[in-house]
């Protein structure tokens, strides 16, 4: 009994180490000596105990919470992942996003003045100084200057946009590639915890790599989860079963759902090809950002140039030059991809039609027409002037980091709570340990005492035989 006392004492030494080893450990869960009453045993007068015996070392766990968990990196995943995206978009606009979609484009704290805003506005002012000075070569000089430099920056929205994309896209089938892997890993610990639990082992440390690898999955896309008799967790993304006991049944794989070679990249099963509706996660949060705010985003931009390019050629094409020639377009291109200003104007400022008459050099009428093209509003930019259709675009985004920014804070908030609930579940309290340690040990000591007494009984007993 006492030797029995003694192993099971060792035991609850040896697992309060192992918490006190892994105090910082990532995803470790505490864990405890399940000490129970050996069976007695019967004697003349009665039952006699026989000690104790360590039955199992057990997790601290809450399955329930470490469930809810699981669900909350879906979240957070989606909402993160949303944020740099738009972030990103941020910073290809090089506008102030502090606004509502209901915040004028004038305003100060929605645009800026090193932005589309600041120079589609400078434009139609150098379109007015032209208007004042219509024989004056600098001030068209200027001009030319004013409306290359909107072209190179609508050139360069347009390119930055098309590589967010990429990097979108990039981003997306980097976590699809992490979540095959994640999948094989599942399946493999899967296999690992069912032959221990078979033997009749306690794969503690496995079952945590297991939550950490479900957890680190469900930041990536939302997943479905059952867990069997012998440990094993079956995982399930979009309705479709991947992960069964040790085998992985199918992975992941990214496919252009365009068809056209644009780069709409969407999931699917790479072996049942089947396409998968996603709920959250970081990949899903890419998709929705790039197909949402980013196509929008590119589509308004590029509406903004073409009927910027179209406007101003129409205008444009009825005036005439210092020479008193006509029918030069003043943009070329299409839109925010192409847009230029016409190289002829460049090479010569004086072919700019300014004037309403081929006679008059000094007629001013096309250049004022240019000019209040800036407060005209288009109906292809739904009845907005060209700095108001802008400003709702940027006000736009700036709503969608807003709201971005907002729920990657809620969620941080909710994950904290969990995390915090857990920890006071699973979690390692060096003071509680220290407290056990210090309590298996003096029941060993005691166990060892009873040896000792014994051996010593035993002693004195052979003595009075032998006298």
């Amino acid at each position: 009994m006492a030797s029995r006392a003694m192993q099971a004492q060792m035991t609850g030494v040896d697992v309060t180490g192992q918490n006190l080893a892994n105090v910082s450990t990532t995803g470790y869960t505490r864990q405890t000596a399940d000490i129970q009453t050996s069976p007695d045993i019967s004697t003349s007068i009665g039952e006699e105990g026989t000690g104790a015996n360590v039955v199992a070392i057990q997790q601290a766990v809450n399955s329930m919470l470490n469930g809810q968990i699981v669900t909350q990196q879906s979240s957070s995943g989606y909402w993160s992942a949303q944020q740099s995206a738009l972030q990103s978009l941020q910073t290809n606009l090089n506008e102030f996003l502090n606004g509502t979609a209901s915040t004028s484009s004038t305003s100060s704290d929605t645009t800026s003045d090193t932005g589309l805003a600041g120079q589609l506005s400078s434009l139609f002012n150098d379109f007015q100084a032209v208007a004042t000075s219509p024989t004056s070569i600098s001030a068209r000089q200027e001009l030319i200057s004013q409306a290359q430099t909107l072209s190179s920056t609508f050139n360069q929205v347009n390119s930055q946009f098309n590589a967010t994309r990429t990097s979108l896209n990039s981003s997306l089938t980097n976590d699809v590639s992490s979540a095959n892997q994640l999948l094989s890993g599942i399946a493999q610990l899967n296999g690992q915890i069912s032959s221990a639990e078979f033997s009749g082992g306690t794969p503690n440390d496995l079952l945590d790599e297991q939550q950490q690898d479900l957890q680190n999955l469900a930041q990536l896309t939302n997943i479905q989860t059952s867990t069997g008799s012998n440990g094993a967790v079956d995982v399930s993304i979009g309705g479709q079963s991947l992960v069964s006991g040790d085998k992985v049944l199918d992975t992941l794989q990214t496919y252009d759902a365009s068809g056209n070679g644009s780069g709409q990249l969407l999931v699917q099963t790479a072996t049942g090809g089947v396409d998968l509706t996603l709920t959250g996660g970081s990949i899903q949060g890419t998709i929705d950002t790039r197909d949402g705010e980013l196509t929008t985003m590119q589509n308004s931009i590029n509406m903004l140039a073409s009927s910027l390019i179209t406007q101003v050629n129409s205008v444009n094409s009825g005036g005439y030059s210092l020479t008193g020639t006509t029918g030069t377009d003043f943009f070329t291109g299409t839109n925010a991809s192409d847009i230029s200003v016409n190289q002829s104007l460049v090479n010569d400022p004086s072919l700019l039609q300014a004037s309403g008459s081929a006679t008059a050099s000094g007629d001013n009428t096309v250049a004022l027409q240019l000019a209040d093209l800036g407060s005209a509003t288009q109906s292809n930019l739904n009845g907005q002037t060209f700095g108001d259709s802008y400003g709702e675009t940027v006000a736009a985004l700036g709503d969608a980091l807003s709201n971005a920014n907002t729920q990657v804070t809620n969620q941080s908030a909710v994950s904290t709570m969990l995390s915090t609930q857990q920890s006071s579940v699973s979690g390692v309290n060096i003071d509680q340990e220290m407290t056990n340690l210090m309590g298996f040990q003096r029941a060993y000591e005691a166990s060892a005492e009873l040896v000792t007494t014994v051996n010593q009984m035993m002693e004195t007993l052979n003595q009075m035989k032998s006298s």
